[in-house]
């Protein structure tokens, strides 16, 4: 799931406790995922803590002799590991942004594992109504990944080249599965960026 203000990382549905015939149904019987609120959703993946990572990916020009092509950016919160052979990632993106148009056609993107000193970076790229993509790199230390094109970001924990597999739709997100295709590792000094209640966060190291 995308990150921003009010965001989180995305979770299954909520499934009722199964009953044998006759047995009467505990007092604390989960209810009905339908009887969830938006709010009492947020508010209890809110409590799931999660790393945050910045996902990109570059769309090329359309023909040689029109405009540039461009790098895409979004902060996400939803990321983790699938399986280890073959190495595969996943990331929710939410139907119809921006991202998802653009990984619906081009299937080589990134994602750079934030470090807890690189909030400034998460927070721009999750902002509602926000300044164009070219500008939103404009400053932005990168590499160019050398199979996709896509900006690392420079004085990340880590960052994953990946060509997407597969695509699930899930509700208002889709699941893009994507096998790891090159790994930068660079020297990581500081921990991680989280993303806990609202907010970023970085961890207790004490």
């Amino acid at each position: 799931m995308e990150t921003g203000p009010g965001g989180g990382s995305g979770s299954g549905p909520l499934l009722a406790p199964v009953v044998a015939a006759g047995a009467t149904p505990r007092a604390d019987a989960v209810p009905h995922a339908e009887g969830v609120s938006d709010d009492e959703f947020r508010a209890a993946l809110a409590r799931l803590a999660a790393g945050v990572v910045l996902v990109t990916a570059y769309e090329p020009p359309l023909s040689p002799d029109g405009p540039r092509g461009e790098d895409a950016g979004m902060t996400a919160t939803a990321f983790m590991s699938v399986s280890l052979d073959p190495p595969l990632v996943l990331v929710s993106v939410r139907n119809g942004s921006r991202m998802d148009d653009l990984l619906l056609e081009q299937p080589l993107w990134a994602a750079s594992l934030l470090a807890e000193n690189q909030r400034h970076i998460a927070g721009r790229f999750a902002m509602k109504g926000r300044l164009s993509d070219r500008l939103l790199f404009q400053d932005l230390p990168c590499r160019r990944g050398e199979v996709t094109g896509a900006p690392l970001v420079e004085g990340s924990l880590a960052a994953l080249e990946c060509r997407t597999e597969q695509r699930v739709v899930a509700g208002d997100h889709t699941l893009v599965i994507g096998r790891v295709l090159t790994a930068w590792l660079p020297a990581a000094e500081s921990g991680p960026l989280t993303y806990y209640k609202g907010r970023y966060r970085q961890l207790d190291r004490g």
